[in-house]
């Protein structure tokens, strides 16, 4: 039962995931807010997915729990924040997605050798992990980029994530019948 809760949240974050990047690739000139809370909404329910994803799996072998629980806290942290300060500049905005990506590309790339993954998870981890890092380093070493260009990255990002996050959500669910 409880990984059904865990595979069902995974899939709920990377539906999420791509509902954001469309709304932000199809919808480029949404205000900062209307961004800030999409972003809010996407950062919380995957940081709930990990936290919870994390204390799951504690007793698991060759599990990297304390990483995907730390991401968790990290990232739920990041979007309380940012719903109870609406109002941020787009520098602080820039930085705390920046720096989220960044921690969850490194935390993806390392979990995906701790874990006990089969090679097709190890892959979409290592993928998404990559994808993650590539698209956090941008955005902070770019923070001059207009704001339609940073929306169509973010965009991007959650476009090809959320699809990742699906597909691994389904492979963990197969491997976890498999057991």
């Amino acid at each position: 039962m409880q990984d059904d809760a865990v595979w069902g949240s995974a899939l709920m974050a990377g539906m999420l995931a791509t509902v954001f990047g469309v709304a932000a690739v199809f919808w480029p000139n949404i205000t900062l807010l209307t961004l800030l809370y999409l972003f809010s909404a996407y950062v919380l329910v995957d940081g709930l997915v990990n936290f919870f994803g994390g204390i799951s799996s504690l007793s698991r072998k060759g599990s990297s729990w304390f990483l995907q629980t730390i991401l968790g806290v990290l990232e739920i942290g990041v979007g309380v924040y940012l719903l109870r300060h609406p109002h941020v500049t787009f520098a602080t905005f820039i930085l705390l997605i920046g720096f989220t990506l960044i921690f969850r590309g490194v935390f993806a790339i390392v979990g995906a050798f701790l874990d006990q993954a089969t090679t097709t998870q190890r892959t979409l981890m290592v993928i998404s992990g990559l994808l993650a890092l590539v698209v956090g380093i941008v955005i902070l070493f770019q923070p001059v980029s207009s704001g339609v260009a940073f929306v169509w990255l973010l965009g991007l990002y959650a476009l090809i994530a959320g699809p990742l996050s699906i597909s691994l959500a389904f492979e963990a669910r197969k491997a976890d019948s498999k057991r």
